[in-house]
């Protein structure tokens, strides 16, 4: 009696297409490694017969030119958008992208492959002939999603160019016209040109100036040209489900001049971009439209790393110089995307004649800043006189864990808790809060509490929710709140109750923050004011007092005030002394700093007026500390 075969253990769809990627080299995302080939025979690649597109290896894969637009398709399309193959000439490809792996390895099995090979779809769903719908469906729709200049567009024509199929692009305004019915003719004719091109791409950018929430449009048309997208997205559906030689035809019952013709052989993706993900219509981003959200965010340092290897990797090295020191670079460049990069790259290009590329960082201008970050403070530890220990605290809790992210991870050290620095004014809190931003080199957000308040309901609450919205989509990030108790006034008393609203948001979101990337640091003087919920464990859990500063402070303030040649001081002064006489004890790092901004104007005084002395002298202290008070 023959032995029955012993059956194959079946596989997941996920583990088989990494199988099939492995086993096709032209699948292969950039950077991925191969395994053997799958166990069970895959079908050979199809290449329809009327298709002029061949499916070469990626290693002679060459994006396409633009295509010319069929007479038909010319005459059917409006709205000014285009068919090309490969993204419109675009040369971006997978290897071209910097920092964006993950998204690739997601695209590629999403998309590059049902498009290149579209019978691995009808394989592992078990289609028994080609004609056959498969229960394994493709991605119809995917919505790019980031702020302006991370990389939407140019991912988009990366795409096109990887699968070489048509790629129609165009601008959600451009849809728009100002005749009754032509835009929704314009979605109309995109899409219908879409599937009889098909397998093709549609991509549409800025999509949320036509996906509008439809109970936030103000006019009958924005309704219509919503309602018009969503119809057309569904025709995915009944194509793909019928696709058995038939006619398939788009539902041009709305307008008689669209011309109703037979779909061609494939699917079609949608891809849209846009920086307002929150005003895009919800039902437009179900399952069955806009199937997967890609967020592309900031670029952390080594993702900033692998951009600038990209963009730099064919410009002229200086002969002497050598290799440009991308960790440098990287470093100064925190909240920069992927356009600040490239602004950066050609800033520096024009500065090339005898400037290093670094120094273009001083020009260039980040997104992150011109949306509610701040800049990187210009403030080092040696700008900071005395707080020894608060320093080491901040650094070791703060700055190396920013830095060593994955030490912390393995050793399980968690910093839950966020900073609160108390103390009377001047005495160097919001200083030394600039100085760890500095030397974490990460995204620093900096905020003032009285800024935070408005008289609009609701309004205080949604600006600290946007806040730490920002800071965890960008992190690592710092956040700064300066004069935190206009924010966190004690609740309960008569007329708080906008302040209140304001402090349950404050504890919500800190609660959430330093698991994700994001460290608080507060600044107050006068913490006795502040609701005692803020203060536990947990949220401000690491209150720390910032005194006055003591003798020796003094004296180190004072020799950073007056080093460097910032000001011309006289040998005969000692700053040591000055700095340990009475008139000085109950001075504050600003006094010190009013101190010896009021010496050097009583000097440039007696300069104008009588022409003699050149330098700071101990007489012109002695007239400052007469002025200068606690």
């Amino acid at each position: 009696m023959a032995k029955r075969p012993r059956p194959r253990r079946p596989y997941s769809l996920e583990s088989r297409l990494h199988r099939i990627i492995a086993s096709d080299s032209s699948l292969a995302a950039p950077g991925s490694s191969t395994e053997d080939g799958p166990r069970h025979p895959l079908p050979p690649p199809r290449v329809p017969p009327t298709s002029k597109r061949p499916d070469p290896d990626a290693s002679n894969r060459q994006p396409a030119v633009e295509s010319e637009v069929p007479a038909d398709d010319a005459a059917a399309g409006g709205g000014g958008h285009n068919l090309a193959r490969g993204g419109g000439g675009k040369a971006s490809m997978f290897a071209d992208l910097g920092g964006m792996q993950p998204v690739i390895n997601l695209l590629m099995k999403d998309v590059v492959i049902p498009l290149r090979r579209p019978e691995l779809l009808q394989w592992l769903g078990g289609a028994a002939r080609h004609r056959d719908p498969p229960v394994v469906r493709p991605v119809p729709g995917i919505l790019l999603r980031g702020r302006p200049g991370c990389g939407k567009t140019t991912l988009a024509h990366a795409i096109a160019n990887e699968t070489g199929v048509p790629f129609h692009k165009t601008s959600a305004p451009e849809l728009v016209s100002g005749v009754w019915g032509a835009s929704e003719e314009n979605i109309r004719s995109l899409f219908n040109k879409a599937y009889r091109t098909a397998p093709s791409i549609v991509f549409i950018d800025e999509i949320d100036a036509i996906a509008s929430k439809r109970e936030d449009a103000q006019r009958g048309m924005e309704q219509r040209i919503v309602t018009q997208l969503m119809t057309c997205m569904d025709q995915f559906h009944q194509n793909f489900a019928g696709s058995d030689g038939a006619a398939s035809d788009m539902d041009t019952s709305q307008s008689s001049d669209v011309e109703k013709t037979k779909t061609a052989e494939g699917h079609v993706v949608g891809i849209g971009a846009t920086n307002r993900p929150d005003a895009v219509n919800p039902a437009l981003r179900r399952p069955g439209r806009f199937d997967r959200e890609i967020c592309l965010g900031v670029p952390d340092e080594d993702a900033r790393r692998q951009i600038l290897e990209r963009l730099t990797r064919s410009l002229r090295k200086p002969v002497e110089g050598g290799p440009f020191d991308l960790d440098k670079i990287t470093r100064a460049a925190p909240g920069f995307v992927g356009s600040d990069l490239k602004a950066l790259v050609d800033q520096a290009g024009s500065q090339a004649i005898d400037r290093f590329i670094d120094e273009a960082t001083k020009v260039a201008q980040p997104s992150l800043r011109r949306e509610g970050f701040s800049s990187i403070p210009d403030v080092k530890w040696a700008d900071v006189g005395g707080l020894d220990s608060l320093k080491q605290e901040l650094d070791r809790c703060i700055v190396r864990c920013i830095k060593h992210p994955e030490l912390y991870k393995k050793f399980g050290v968690d910093m839950q808790d966020s900073f609160l620095l108390f103390g009377p004014p001047g005495c160097g809190k919001t200083l030394i809060a600039k100085e760890v931003a500095h030397d974490a080199g990460a995204n620093f957000i900096y905020k003032k509490g009285p800024e935070l308040l408005t008289k609009y309901v609701g309004e205080s609450e949604s600006g600290v929710r946007k806040i730490f919205a920002r800071a965890r989509t960008n992190s690592p990030c710092i956040i700064f709140f300066d004069e935190i108790d206009a924010l966190t006034t004690k609740r309960g008393n008569e007329g708080s109750w906008v302040v209140e609203r304001v402090v349950n948001q404050l504890l919500t979101e800190l609660g959430s923050s330093s698991d994700q990337g994001v460290f608080v640091i507060a600044a107050t003087n006068r913490i006795d004011v502040i609701d005692d919920a803020l203060l536990r464990p947990g949220r401000f859990g690491r209150k720390r007092f910032v005194p006055l500063p003591g003798a020796n402070e003094r004296a180190s303030i004072l020799k950073l005030l007056a080093g460097s040649g910032k000001k011309p001081l006289s040998p005969s002064v000692d700053l040591d002394a000055l700095a340990r006489r009475e008139e000085c004890n109950n001075l504050s790092g600003a006094n010190l700093a009013s101190l010896m901004n009021e010496a050097a104007t009583e000097a440039l005084e007696d300069r104008l007026g009588s022409g003699l002395g050149e330098s700071i002298e101990l007489s012109h202290f002695e007239r400052a500390l007469s002025k200068v008070k606690p």
